[in-house]
């Protein structure tokens, strides 16, 4: 059949109105919109600073999932995802090569992100340890510290102390008192509550300690205070009084220090303990030429409550003189069996007072920090005021 103009002109006419509203659909509808996401972190970056908390968020939509972990898959980061922002809860490790990832999503669907960095290397040099005592899940007495020894200084104290945490399961006034750079001590304001479960949670890893060095490695050590233990020894009276959660289970007969060694009166905590040792005067200073010098072997039920050396142990050799008069070069002696007893009964952090002697015990000689006030002790703290 062959067409009229008039119908030609119809179906030109139709071809032309349907190519134009396919056109006018296209123009008006917008491009979609992908997620932006935005880091702390550049891409590809070098010598990131371990101490670098990362953090995400995005923009034109909302962030999903996030995840931080190495590249090897060794280290994981943990975070928290709250009012769009992701942010990590940990540090970075030193010479790691890290992958973030995560997914976002709007109106248009999902996309995803990822980016990788690369931190500053450290020597061992650039890195400080923290040694803690007690140890994990050691037994204590009621006057035990919690003493952290850092192998490098740290500067910023304040920074760490922020970051050194002490839980108990009871409400238990506290304080970290710091001797120096390299030294803190924590104590409760009175002895500890017996029975008290106690956990030292130190989040130190890649924390800038100044100068330089950071932290080496987080610490949780949890550890119970057992029964109360005290003990007192009194040098005028030749004896050593051991109480119990307030009962006495013994006065043992003892010698102390002789005129001139005494042994150094004050508040002791048992810091040691030794089912035998050697005990060499040269080791406390004192010459193999001088008089008073001694060289004992295979000392029995030793245990240690000054740095410099006086400890409370079995003496066999005194026997005669316990309880009458001071012989010793500064230690407690007891016979054997007594110092057998006592071994067995005490533990790290248990009191000893000594009372009676004309010589003092000298800051830091030891665990000595129940001889400090408490207003002077918190004055120690990096934090205070």
């Amino acid at each position: 059949m062959r067409l009229r103009p008039s119908m030609l002109l119809a179906a030109t006419a139709l071809l032309v109105t349907a190519c134009s509203a396919d056109a006018v659909r296209q123009a008006a509808e917008p491009e979609p919109t992908p997620v932006a996401f935005d880091s702390n972190v550049e891409a590809d970056a070098q010598d990131v600073a371990v101490d670098t908390l990362v953090e995400l968020s995005a923009s034109d939509g909302e962030l999903q999932e996030v995840a931080l972990a190495s590249l090897k898959g060794k280290y994981t980061v943990d975070g928290e995802l709250a009012d769009g922002v992701w942010k990590a809860g940990e540090r970075l490790e030193p010479g790691v090569t890290y992958v973030l990832t995560a997914t976002g999503r709007n109106d248009d669907g999902e996309d995803s992100f990822e980016q990788r960095f690369t931190t500053q290397d450290l020597s061992k040099d650039e890195q400080t340890y923290p040694s803690v005592a007690p140890i994990e899940g050691e037994t204590v007495g009621v006057g035990m510290p919690i003493v952290v020894s850092f192998d490098l200084p740290v500067k910023e104290r304040a920074t760490f102390e922020e970051n050194m945490h002490v839980r108990t399961d009871a409400d238990i006034e506290g304080a970290w008192h710091w001797y120096s750079d390299h030294t803190a001590h924590y104590r409760p304001k009175e002895y500890w509550p017996a029975g008290t479960d106690v956990t030292v949670d130190l989040q130190l890893n890649s924390l800038h300690a100044g100068d330089g060095i950071y932290g080496q490695q987080d610490q949780v050590v949890p550890f119970t205070v057992g029964s109360r233990v005290i003990s007192t020894v009194d040098t005028q009276r030749h004896t050593m009084t051991v109480e119990k959660d307030g009962q006495t289970l013994r006065t043992i007969p003892v010698s102390t220090g002789k005129p001139g060694k005494d042994s150094r009166n004050g508040t002791k905590v048992i810091m040691e303990k030794y089912d035998a040792v050697d005990m060499d005067a040269a080791s406390t200073g004192v010459s193999e030429d001088d008089a008073d010098y001694y060289n004992l072997t295979d000392v029995k039920w030793a245990m240690r409550v000054t740095t410099s050396g006086e400890f409370i142990h079995a003496a066999p050799w005194s026997v005669g003189s316990q309880g009458s008069s001071n012989v010793s070069a500064g230690c407690v002696g007891m016979s054997t069996d007594n110092a057998a007893w006592l071994y067995q009964n005490s533990k790290r952090g248990d009191v000893v007072d000594f009372t009676g002697s004309p010589r003092s015990l000298e800051p830091q000689n030891g665990w000595t920090d129940w001889n400090v006030d408490w207003a002077t002790w918190k004055s120690g703290s990096a934090l205070e005021g």
